[in-house]
């Protein structure tokens, strides 16, 4: 037993260890997946500024009308701008029932950009609504990258800022801290615009909440319906615990 938990309070260590030596933090974000108007928002902007390069193949056109409670026709002529390769190689028009492809073909991405671009159905339940946001909201000018921008979140990414024109430019703000190691060091302490977008500060974060939103809601379109049900089912147990222990009651009756 002893070595039992020995091994157990060794596995927990890096987890501590990652827990009590700061790194950033992530944004905390309100999501309300029974917020219609705002999963509706959020599938505009997804299609508008992620689709174009990463695909969502584990989610259909057609949901969006059954779960958000959009009219087919309106999904057909504002949602699809993608071409489906699976049949023909040149491509054919996507239907409303067709799966959420990348705009792009996988040749011509890794071509393009040196690799195949991760697919965003599931990102949200791999990553976490929070960080997604942070992600969203902590992009800033550098130069040294390739494509003239960073990310607080996820340095050295590999991306544009495909929303800049929506948020505007921003740059990075240091400040300077004394490290463990009894040194200067300097720290990104916040952001600074450069050159304003179309949204202000609050509406691009009100933004990024709703395309966070839908994110999550595409990585598990059924959650909120297997929540309702699981109350169902929670509560069936309960009556049937009752259920059964007047049954055992009455067996053994005669026994006790």
């Amino acid at each position: 037993m002893r070595k039992i938990i020995t091994a157990l309070l060794l596995s927990m260590m890096p987890a501590l260890a990652l827990a009590a030596g700061g790194g950033m933090k992530n944004y905390s974000v309100d999501i309300d997946m029974d917020n219609k108007a705002s999963l509706q928002r959020g599938a505009k902007l997804f299609v508008n500024y992620c689709l174009s390069c990463h695909g969502a193949k584990a989610m259909r056109y057609n949901r969006l009308a059954q779960d958000l409670g959009m009219p087919e026709k309106m999904v057909k002529e504002n949602m699809i701008f993608t071409a489906d390769y699976s049949k023909k190689p040149d491509g054919e028009i996507s239907k409303v029932g067709s799966l959420m492809e990348v705009a792009m073909r996988t040749n011509d991405a890794k071509n393009w950009f040196g690799t195949k671009i991760p697919d965003l159905s599931v990102v949200a339940r791999a990553r976490g609504a929070d960080w997604l946001y942070t992600y969203l909201m902590t992009f800033y000018i550098d130069e040294s990258r390739p494509f003239g921008m960073n990310n607080q979140r996820f340095p050295s990414v590999g991306m544009p800022h495909v929303l800049w024109e929506l948020e505007g430019l921003k740059k990075a703000v240091y400040k300077t801290e004394k490290g463990a190691d009894g040194k200067d060091h300097k720290v990104l302490s916040g952001f600074e615009i450069v050159k304003p977008g179309s949204m202000s500060k609050v509406e691009y974060a009100n933004a990024m909440r709703d395309l966070t939103n839908y994110m999550v809601y595409m990585g598990e379109p059924a959650l909120m319906e297997r929540k309702t049900i699981g109350v169902w089912v929670i509560l069936f147990l309960i009556l049937f615990f009752f259920v059964s222990y007047a049954l055992k009651k009455e067996y053994w009756k005669d026994i006790h």
